[in-house]
C-alpha cells in the first residue's frame, strides 16, 4: 500500500529484455535500507525489488504489466515518480493507493493558470464512471484531487510545490497516464451495480 505522496523521483539508467523486461531505476533513496523483495510505486505501479546498488534498484516487470501501463513508452533516461510502501504508523497525507494501475490516460490538454498548471486528461470510458469531481484518483503514482469531470475527460491542478517534487513539471500534451481510480470510488460503484 501506499499514499501517493512522492518522495523521489527516479530515473531508468538500463532496460533489458530477459523474457520479462528488467529495468534499473536510479534513486537517492539509501538503498541499504531496501530488502530485496520490497516493493516500490515506480510512475504508480507497484513493482519488485530484485536487485539492488549503492544508488539503484532493479525491477523484473511482467508482459502483463507492460501491456496495461504506459511502461512501454519507458526509456533510458525516463524519470519517474517513485514512493516506498506504507509503514505502519506513517502518515496518509494523500489517499489509500494499491500501485495496481487500471489503465492508461492521455493527457489533451495543459494551460497555465496563475502559478499552477491546468491538465485535462481523458480516462477509458471504462474507468470514467469512477471518476467525480473532487473526488481522488493516482495519476503516475501522485496522489490528486479531480476538479472537474466531463464525460471521459476530467481535470487536475498543479501546484508549484507538486511541479518540482514530482515528474508533472514536464507534462506535455500526448502523454499517457498511469491511472489508478480510487479504491473507496471502485467499490462503492460495485455496491450500486448489485441493487
Amino acid at each position: 500500500m501506499f499514499t501517493g505522496i512522492i518522495t523521489d523521483i527516479g530515473k531508468v539508467t538500463t532496460l533489458k529484455q530477459e523474457g520479462d523486461l528488467r529495468a534499473r531505476i536510479s534513486t537517492s533513496y539509501d538503498t541499504s535500507r531496501i530488502d530485496m523483495g520490497a516493493s516500490i510505486a515506480s510512475d504508480g505501479v507497484c513493482l519488485t525489488v530484485v536487485g539492488l546498488g549503492p544508488d539503484w534498484y532493479e525491477v523484473q516487470i511482467s508482459a502483463e504489466t507492460v501491456q496495461k501501463t504506459n511502461l512501454s513508452a519507458w526509456e533510458v533516461g525516463t524519470r519517474l515518480n517513485l514512493e516506498r510502501a506504507l509503514k505502519v504508523g506513517d502518515e496518509l497525507g494523500g489517499h489509500i493507493v494499491s500501485g495496481h494501475v487500471d489503465g492508461v490516460a492521455e493527457v489533451v490538454a495543459v494551460s497555465d493558470d496563475g502559478d499552477s498548471t491546468r491538465v485535462t486528461l481523458r480516462a477509458p470510458r471504462s474507468l470514467a464512471r469512477f471518476i467525480a469531481p473532487k473526488g481522488s484518483v493516482a495519476l503516475n503514482g501522485t496522489s490528486l484531487t479531480v476538479n472537474e469531470v466531463d464525460d471521459c475527460d476530467f481535470g487536475i491542478n498543479f501546484i508549484p510545490h507538486t511541479k518540482e517534487v514530482t515528474t508533472w513539471g514536464d507534462v506535455q500534451v500526448g502523454d499517457r497516464i498511469n491511472l489508478e481510480i480510487d479504491t473507496l470510488a471502485r467499490y462503492v460503484a460495485r455496491l450500486a451495480d448489485m441493487s
